[in-house]
């Protein structure tokens, strides 16, 4: 790929693109090693951008030699998404992220469909059916997955401004104090509680922005380029379709409508196995990603009402103890 052949205005790519796909652990494919690491930046006078280093590793035969390493850009990661929907259109590709944190590894992702394509060649011809069913799957999913995302975001952002709210209401009692002799110790132990209990708030929100999140709005991205795979089978399968309405009812020439007939159907073949093979490990991806971000959220918030548990329990006991002592103090 020439790396200079791409436009300056597409964005530069993440640290999150460094990754590994590892072949190996593969089922029956264990002779192709892929790294992708060493961001480096360039900077020119037309533009700035960043390249990572790809170190391929194989055993297989038809490879030249058995290690090579070059170094490609965020633009050529795009080329190569391109590249991969033209030549197999039912292919679940990751969407690319110029700003993605956290969440599936992109080109982990990418190099998993790389893989299904060589897997995807093979199996049984799928029934219409089982497309039914993924189709009311990517319906229901996205349904769901795009209304989880609007309530975190809302979520967070109501979360913000209670953060922003709390910043300002422990300052509040520091100067509270200074009017309040009898109440000084009291209203200064309060700020603190706050204050301890705003900078929980502040890490909670960024378990959140950093690890839900992301993953979220990812799979909105995905459940809209689900159904996109769905629509260019489908427009595969219409193809084939119409050719054989052709043939049945004679109204054109037919001398060469049953090898059009018989290139297509391998054609709608290899891509009903494609989105078939890939769905499976899409499927896969996505429950294991999904549970991921749950699970550390809820052990995030655990973490969160404990510390804020702790820090006001801490505060009734002070305040219990300095009521005993004023009380022994005050007996003759």
């Amino acid at each position: 790929m020439d790396m200079n052949s791409f436009s300056p205005m597409m964005p530069t790519s993440p640290l999150s693109m460094i990754n590994q796909i590892k072949f190996e652990d593969e089922p029956d494919l264990k002779d192709l090693f892929i790294t992708v690491d060493e961001p480096e930046s360039h900077v020119t006078t037309i533009e700035t951008f960043i390249t990572y280093r790809i170190i391929t590793k194989t055993s297989r035969g038809e490879f030249d030699s058995s290690e090579f390493e070059v170094r490609r850009r965020y633009q050529d990661f795009l080329w190569l998404k391109g590249k991969l929907e033209e030549a197999h259109p039912t292919l679940i590709i990751p969407e690319l992220s110029s700003h993605k944190k956290q969440g599936p590894g992109l080109l982990s992702r990418m190099g998993q469909t790389v893989r299904a394509v060589a897997s995807s060649m093979r199996g049984v011809k799928n029934r219409p059916e089982e497309f039914m069913e993924m189709n009311n799957f990517i319906e229901l999913f996205s349904q769901k997955i795009n209304l989880i995302d609007k309530i975190s975001q809302r979520i967070y952002k109501e979360e913000r401004e209670y953060f922003d709210e709390m910043k300002e209401y422990g300052p509040i009692h520091i100067l509270w104090s200074a009017s309040e002799e009898d109440l000084v110790d009291t209203l200064k132990d309060v700020a603190s509680c706050i204050d301890r209990c705003c900078k929980a708030t502040e890490k909670r929100m960024s378990g959140l922005s950093e690890a839900l999140l992301p993953v979220v709005h990812e799979y909105v991205l995905y459940s809209e380029m689900l159904m996109g795979v769905m629509k260019r089978r489908d427009q595969i399968q219409a193809e084939l379709d119409s050719k054989v309405e052709v043939l049945t009812y004679k109204k054109a020439d037919t001398d060469l409508l049953p090898e059009e007939i018989g290139k297509l159907e391998d054609k709608v073949e290899c891509a009903n196995n494609a989105l078939k093979a890939d769905w499976e490990r899409w499927k896969q991806n996505m429950q294991n990603d999904i549970k991921l971000a749950f699970t550390d959220m809820a052990e995030e918030n655990i973490h969160y009402y404990e510390q804020c548990l702790a820090t006001w329990e801490s505060f009734l006991t002070s305040q219990t103890n300095l009521h005993l002592e004023e009380a022994s103090e005050d007996k003759p």
